[in-house]
């Protein structure tokens, strides 16, 4: 019995005539307008896509202004810094220098090296380390304070 049911073939038995389908008003406005949407989802992904590949986000354009270049002092006026020859058991009358190593470039002061002193707060570095800083910068690499106020002696 069992031989004889696998040997005929399956047959799919449906109460559906494709002969006569038709379709109706109602169901032809419902396909029109699901196939529009369809179509109208698709290009606004496109177009979507197509601006935030060739154009930056607008918050972007909003909140990155360019950054302002660095201000730096005018030669004159570095050049105008007091530069002090460093002894390790001097005692200045200009200040008093408690540093033991320039910030800039981590070095320790040895006896004789040119160290200039800032007017301001009374840091002091090798000569050459703070001309560098101060081409673009105009305050003290340490405390930050500004330098734009000393003027030329």
């Amino acid at each position: 019995m069992a031989s004889s049911q696998d040997s005929q073939p399956f047959h799919w038995h449906s109460d559906f005539d494709d002969r006569n389908f038709q379709i109706r008003g109602r169901t032809v406005f419902f396909v029109i307008v699901l196939l529009s949407l369809i179509v109208l989802v698709t290009l606004l992904i496109l177009y979507a896509r197509w601006v935030c590949r060739f154009r930056p986000p607008f918050a972007a354009d909003l909140h990155h202004a360019p950054p302002a270049p660095p201000q730096g002092l005018d030669p004159a006026t570095i050049h105008s810094l007091p530069i002090i020859l460093h002894r390790s058991s001097a005692t200045t009358t200009i200040t008093s220098i408690n540093e033991v190593e320039c910030c800039i470039c981590l070095g320790i002061f040895q006896d004789g090296d040119k160290v200039k002193v800032l007017p301001e707060c009374h840091h002091s570095y090798h000569s050459q380390c703070v001309d560098k800083w101060l081409r673009t910068q105009s305050n003290c690499p340490l405390c930050r304070a500004s330098l734009q106020g000393h003027s030329a002696v």
